[in-house]
């Protein structure tokens, strides 16, 4: 099996492009895993083999090519294919922080957390790749708890209210803010505002759900257009990042911060929102500022060069060590297949062992004996396939249990040989059969 990734990012394309990528993301959760933030929008999947990629490349294209409506040379253009050790590196350092517009911002190993959390909700994500994200987890946690990266508590929320606040007068206990959404990014935002001691904010949501939001996180929830207007008028800071289809427009604010005498004074809006919550026109107000994620992304501080050395170093640690144990895993069929193999033949030198003495102690010693041996015969060729395949040999061991035993093992399309359905193998160690167990019961206490 061979994990391969589809990339769109801030770095190469525009914001307005990777969200209308974004917009097909329901089409392809299904079958792949959809890693989608508010500037990039990466996919990860598995393929059979590494001839099978430009396939199924291009099957995801064609479902984002119907759910987007964007042409076919646009969603060709927009992706980088990476695979191989390259998908691992990636991921990691994305989790880590080092490829976000704000470099070592800790919000997005929580969005790659839950990209793996909802496709295993929609469909049965492939082992290889549940590791990948997991081992992505765990090197965010390790650059967070080891670089100085961690401890700066940077993210695009808190540089883009660093802007904010410095074009306002007022203190942020002073501040009245209107927050709109309520998904992961809006609780993270409300989080920081109540850090810095914001205790005036109104939340809304085209979906309905800010009274739920705020009854565990603080606030006041704006149900209709009457008090929305409301907020709005009264409302020095509005952050946006519901990413909803309802986007505010220029005249709505015009009209609200008139209908509340506060037209003409300073109000700061945050638009956070991949696909924009705010109408762009809404600059040309009286007064008004609009700080976007490209605004936030040329403030975004420079990191110390030994930090980003340190976390870089620790990445590709993990990068390379997750390589060698898919390597390694790639033999576990062959394992399987050599056990099973071993076992079949153990099991009828006991059939004949049973039917001449039936099961006496005489017996029971004699099987626990055969069981022992073959167990300490798996282990070398268990280590041995291995090694072999850590180091990019597997073949070799698989042509030899070919030559050796005959054994044809199964295909990387059979769902037994896919890393992560297989039987767990370990260094064999009870080595019993249903069949042995139904014939004469071992005493397990000694073969473990």
């Amino acid at each position: 099996m061979v994990l391969f990734s589809l990339i769109a990012t801030h770095t190469d394309l525009d914001l307005e492009t990777v969200a209308r990528l974004s917009v097909g993301s329901s089409a392809i959760s299904n079958s792949a895993v959809v890693l989608a933030t508010c500037n990039r929008f990466e996919i990860y999947a598995a393929a059979e083999s590494e001839a099978a990629v430009p396939a199924l490349r291009e099957e995801i294209e064609t479902k984002l090519r119907q759910a987007t409506e964007l042409s076919e040379e646009l969603i060709s253009k927009a992706f980088t294919t990476l695979s191989g050790s390259e998908v691992a590196r990636h991921l990691f350092a994305v989790a880590s922080g080092l490829d976000s517009a704000v470099v070592g911002e800790r919000e997005i190993a929580g969005q790659v957390r839950r990209a793996l959390s909802e496709a295993q909700t929609a469909f049965p994500v492939p082992g290889p790749l549940v590791r990948l994200f997991q081992k992505a987890s765990k090197t965010a946690k390790d650059v967070g708890s080891q670089t100085a990266l961690g401890s700066q508590g940077r993210s695009i929320v808190s540089v883009a209210l660093d802007l904010a606040n410095d074009s306002s007068a007022l203190s942020w206990a002073e501040r009245s803010v209107l927050l709109f959404g309520t998904g992961a990014y809006a609780g993270a935002t409300m989080a920081l505002l109540r850090e810095r001691g914001v205790q005036d904010v109104s939340v809304h949501s085209s979906s309905g759900r800010a009274p739920s939001f705020v009854a565990s996180r603080g606030g006041r929830a704006i149900l209709d257009a009457t008090e929305l207007k409301a907020a709005l008028g009264s409302a020095d800071l509005v952050i946006g990042c519901s990413g909803s289809d309802n986007r505010l427009s220029a005249g709505f604010l015009a009209e609200a911060r008139q209908q509340v005498g506060h037209s003409g004074e300073q109000l700061t809006m945050i638009d956070l929102a991949l696909t924009r919550d705010f109408d762009p026109a809404v600059v040309e107000l009286p007064e008004v500022e609009l700080l976007t994620l490209e605004s936030v992304r040329l403030a975004a501080p420079e990191e110390q060069e030994s930090a980003l050395q340190q976390a870089s170093q620790i990445v590709d640690t993990a990068a390379a060590a997750f390589e060698t144990e898919i390597a390694a895993r790639s033999v576990d069929s062959a394992i399987v297949a050599l056990r099973k193999h071993t076992l079949a033949v153990l099991d009828v030198e006991l059939e004949r062992v049973r039917a001449q003495h039936g099961c006496t102690a005489a017996a029971e010693e004699v099987e626990f004996a055969l069981r022992r041996m073959v167990k300490q015969l798996l282990h070398v060729p268990t280590v041995r396939g291995r090694e072999l395949a850590a180091a990019g040999q597997q073949d070799q061991y698989l042509a030899g249990l070919q030559a050796l035993y005959g054994l044809e093992v199964a295909t990387a399309a059979s769902p037994a040989a896919i890393p992560g359905n297989e039987p767990a193998v370990t260094e064999p160690s009870g080595l019993t059969s249903q069949s042995a167990e139904a014939s004469c019961p071992v005493d397990h206490e000694r073969t473990a």
